[in-house]
């Protein structure tokens, strides 16, 4: 009948909000894997692994990045979707997993293998893995020296290494990296300065001191595999 109302259903965003939640869930996944990848690279490389382990493992590692890469991205289109459906008229309604679909394809298409070696997490990776290549180098090379080479090199070494947290001036149980200046503290030390400053809407500084970082973020902050397996191979070494 001319004048009758137009019922127009109502589409429910509550099954894409539970959707975005388990996406976002996959990080720590991904994380997870990643952390053991390095674990084991790292692992391999402590105790002379073979080069083609090792290089098993960088694929690997580059397997994690790139699904990390396109969980970002799908995560962003997830959002970006839902909130142009949210702005819409509701007559106008897009069919949502056509627009999604759309989108994702356009951002994977930009997707570059290469890319993937630029990225931070792989980046940080192959840092860690040359670090711990320089520590069992530097270790190999002092066991061909004589005795009182050695106590000079582990002097050297000692005072090289610095085990000591810039904010507890203790050995460090977890420590954890700044990605922004690449220093590192106690993960608890400065996940507590960062939230107290939070509190007091102030940004939280770099305690080492002569360090620019006026802004150190909880997001920067990244395990530090290889200074820990570095203080623990320390503490091994000092027990009778």
């Amino acid at each position: 009948m001319p004048g009758r109302p137009t019922i127009v259903p109502v589409i429910s965003l509550s099954s894409v909000d539970s959707a975005l939640s388990s996406l976002k869930a996959c990080h720590v996944s991904i994380s997870s894997g990643i952390e053991v990848t390095t674990d084991v690279a790292l692992a391999l490389i402590e105790h002379e692994g073979s080069v083609e382990e090792v290089k098993k493992m960088e694929k690997l590692m580059l397997d994690y990045v790139s699904m990390d890469r396109e969980l970002e991205q799908f995560i962003q289109v997830v959002e970006g979707v839902t909130n142009q459906v949210m702005q819409e008229r509701t007559e106008r309604l897009p069919d949502l997993r056509l627009l999604l679909d759309k989108r994702f394809k356009e951002l994977k298409n930009l997707n570059k293998d290469e890319d993937l070696l630029k990225t931070d997490k792989y980046l940080h990776f192959k840092c860690q893995l040359n670090e711990m290549r320089r520590q069992v180098g530097a270790e190999s090379q002092s066991e061909s020296t004589s005795a009182n080479e050695i106590d000079e090199d582990i002097a050297v070494t000692q005072s090289q290494r610095n085990f000591i947290c810039p904010i507890t001036q203790r050995e460090m149980e977890c420590p954890v990296k700044n990605k922004v200046c690449g220093h590192s503290y106690e993960e608890e030390a400065i996940i507590k300065i960062i939230q107290t400053k939070h509190k007091q809407r102030k940004k939280a500084r770099c305690p080492v001191v002569g360090c620019d970082n006026g802004d150190v973020k909880q997001l920067d902050l990244s395990m530090d595999t290889t200074l820990r397996r570095a203080i623990e191979n320390h503490r091994r070494r000092q027990k009778p």
